[in-house]
């Protein structure tokens, strides 16, 4: 158990809160979570660094910044995320790593992953409080760079494992490669792999289809491709991916969720298949994915009469 700075009575339900505690709106949507979660009952834990932001009481917990791993989520129910995307993916890091479902609330713009947004705060306080909300999975993506028939590199991603250029002048020469069979090679700025949840993040950005989340399937978005043949693919949840880096081609990078970096020398072969850990997503509602994209994307739908009755 990690080391806290105060600890719950014994017994106690606990909540561990995350924040982007950068804006002042933050701090205040954090403030009142926590407000709410106290007077019920239930315990609060938070991150030393970002306490300082916040205007607490001496009962929330405060972990330190060098206890600050999956760990120090032992004994909580519920992981709370306040913020935008890059919050809420950084929280999904802790979620995997833990086990301990995500509720995300939205600060940002779009911010799928979401399920609240920040003028629903008193209704996340009251789910979380009665336990009125279900957990889901998401599927995640496993990706192992290879070199020299060595694995150099493992790293996971809830959306998208992206393969990038790094010099913007010249593209990045790829061979694509699914269930170890060639496809197709092309010169790009880069290659997307996603999951069904990332669909909605990089590779919706590079052209690539909306695929509902209880859809099992894996997909690679080329991004800026010179080539007649350089469609998004999508493919078994059981497939394999594999993007093979050129040895006449400059350096590149690969980018998982956008947070986590390493570069890819020429050569590298980078292998994209089904995660053996998922995402825990906590809901507090039924609604259809249909109505949640309608929502974000703020897609015109005036003049609709539905199936006649």
């Amino acid at each position: 158990m990690t080391e806290l700075t105060h600890r719950p009575q014994t017994g106690a339900r606990t909540v561990f809160l995350l924040a982007h505690t950068g804006r002042p709106a933050a701090i205040r949507s954090a403030e009142l979570v926590v407000q709410g979660l106290l007077r019920s009952g239930l315990g609060v834990r938070v991150l030393e660094t970002e306490a300082v932001d916040l205007p607490l009481p001496d009962s929330v917990e405060l972990v330190k910044e060098s206890e600050a791993t999956p760990a120090c989520l032992d004994g909580c129910e519920l992981l709370i995320v306040l913020g935008g995307d890059g919050t809420l993916l950084r929280g999904a890091e802790f979620a995997r790593a833990s086990g301990v479902p995500m509720l995300g609330v939205n600060l940002g713009r779009v911010g799928f992953l979401a399920e609240a947004e920040r003028d629903d705060l008193d209704k996340v306080v009251d789910r979380v409080v009665t336990k009125e909300y279900e957990v889901e999975e998401r599927m995640t993506i496993d990706v192992a760079v290879h070199r020299n028939g060595d694995v150099v590199h493992r790293d996971w991603a809830l959306n998208e494992a992206a393969v990038q250029k790094i010099e913007p002048e010249r593209m990045l020469e790829v061979v694509l490669e699914i269930d170890g069979r060639p496809v197709t090679g092309f010169g790009c700025d880069g290659i997307v792999c996603a999951t069904p949840t990332g669909s909605t993040a990089y590779a919706f950005s590079a052209g690539g289809p909306v695929v509902w989340p209880e859809v099992e399937a894996l997909l690679m978005v080329p991004i800026s491709a010179h080539a007649l043949f350089a469609k998004p693919l999508i493919t078994s949840p059981d497939s394999v991916l594999a993007v093979e880096v050129q040895q006449h081609t400059p350096h590149g990078v690969l980018w998982c969720d956008g947070r986590r970096t390493v570069e890819l020398p020429p050569g590298a072969r980078i292998e994209v298949r089904r995660g053996e850990v998922p995402v825990r997503l906590a809901r507090l509602h039924h609604a259809v994915f249909t109505d949640r994209l309608v929502a974000k994307f703020a897609l015109p739908v005036a003049g609709w009469r539905g199936a006649p009755h």
